[in-house]
């Protein structure tokens, strides 16, 4: 248990102060005031001030952090009335910055996010290396859809709907996302290629909140050509790329993930709150530093992809309203401003709740 919960707490902190730390570094470059620099919520455990003013400091609840501005009323970064601010220190506001330099300071956190998942994908491609283990069929099972087709044991599965199979892990991902109710399967099969169109089977299954969802599934069992996972280190500019790659693969795939979620079409029990990012923060630390890595890797995309989301208090709130203000030629008025705070709020303690009732109910207490 102990172990779980140091691992959740150091990766939490870490994604969490990167993506402060995004907004902080901009803010100081367009001379914004910060009072604030907080790792976690509540109580403060541990703080001192910099020569600047501002408090860095760690708070007793580690579940999230913030970088709160001169003049804002709360964490979330929703400001005072201008009325309320000396004259003097009008310079020192966000909401007197020009529009591009308050854009750049908001969407600075969750790109600092996608930065340090890039740098760890680069720095375990240099080090560890990439998976380019070939898979190869190992099992067909009868009357499968795979059966049917005509794929046996001992195929080499080369392209699935054209895509090069890069890695073993590779098969799983390219048949799940594909967006067509058939997939083409290439494979070698004593030195020949041979190619099969397959339907998938579709597996119906319910979510916790009753929806059918879709597994697709071709019937087979796949294991490493030679028996062991195969890896190749990389140099940096093809690491770098191919970090970016995973990066921009992982946003995609979760944007798709969330859109079929919503219309019932993937399980909402995916959704997971702190204890299940502890879960897996912890089991996959005892396998060492580099899974622990990996996983820090993609909680950080995760977070920044959320931040970016439309939702008032949330960085891509921020972001909208900022739309809003470009095309509009002024901000929102105030109370409009507060309305949306306000329905910020409920979506997210509303995710918050479906969140939790998930990692309980992983725990088996519903």
């Amino acid at each position: 248990m102990l172990q779980y919960i140091l691992s959740f707490v150091v990766l939490i902190s870490v994604v969490v102060f990167v993506h402060e730390y995004g907004h902080y570094y901009f803010a100081k470059k367009y001379k914004v005031g910060v009072t604030d620099f907080s790792i976690g919520f509540g109580k403060e455990l541990f703080g001192f001030n910099d020569k600047d003013g501002t408090r860095w400091k760690i708070c007793a609840i580690p579940l999230g952090g913030y970088v709160k501005f001169f003049g804002d009323s709360n964490s979330a970064s929703q400001p005072v009335s201008l009325s309320k601010i000396d004259d003097k220190d009008h310079s020192k506001l966000l909401t007197t910055k020009p529009l591009y330099q308050r854009a750049i300071i908001v969407s600075a956190g969750p790109i600092a996010n996608f930065i340090l998942a890039i740098f760890i994908f680069s720095l375990i491609f240099m080090t560890v290396g990439k998976d380019i283990t070939v898979p190869i069929i190992t099992e067909v099972q009868q009357n499968s859809p795979a059966s049917t087709a005509g794929l046996k044991s001992n195929d080499q599965i080369t392209f699935i709907d054209d895509k090069k199979i890069e890695s073993i892990n590779d098969v799983a991902l390219f048949i799940t996302t594909s967006k067509s109710d058939k997939v083409k399967v290439e494979v070698l099969r004593n030195q020949r290629s041979l190619s099969f169109i397959i339907e998938p089977e579709k597996k119906i299954t319910k979510d916790n909140f009753g929806n059918n969802i879709e597994r697709k599934l071709i019937g087979i069992k796949i294991a490493p050509l030679k028996g062991k996972m195969e890896r190749e280190k990389l140099g940096p500019s093809e690491a770098i790329f191919l970090s970016i790659k995973e990066t921009y693969n992982t946003i995609s795939m979760t944007l798709s993930y969330l859109g079929k979620m919503i219309v019932g079409k993937e399980s909402a029990d995916q959704l997971g709150g702190p204890i299940k990012i502890a879960q897996i923060s912890g089991k996959v630390a005892e396998h060492g530093l580099i899974p622990f890595l990996s996983i820090m890797a993609y909680i950080s995309i995760s977070l920044g992809l959320i931040n970016l989301f439309p939702i008032p208090m949330l960085d891509g709130g921020h972001l909208f309203f900022y739309l809003i203000e470009f095309l509009r030629g002024k901000p929102l008025s105030e109370n409009v401003q507060i309305y949306f705070y306000k329905f910020g709020m409920a979506v997210l303690f509303t995710l918050m709740f479906f969140a939790t009732f998930n990692d309980l109910k992983s725990l088996g207490l519903f």
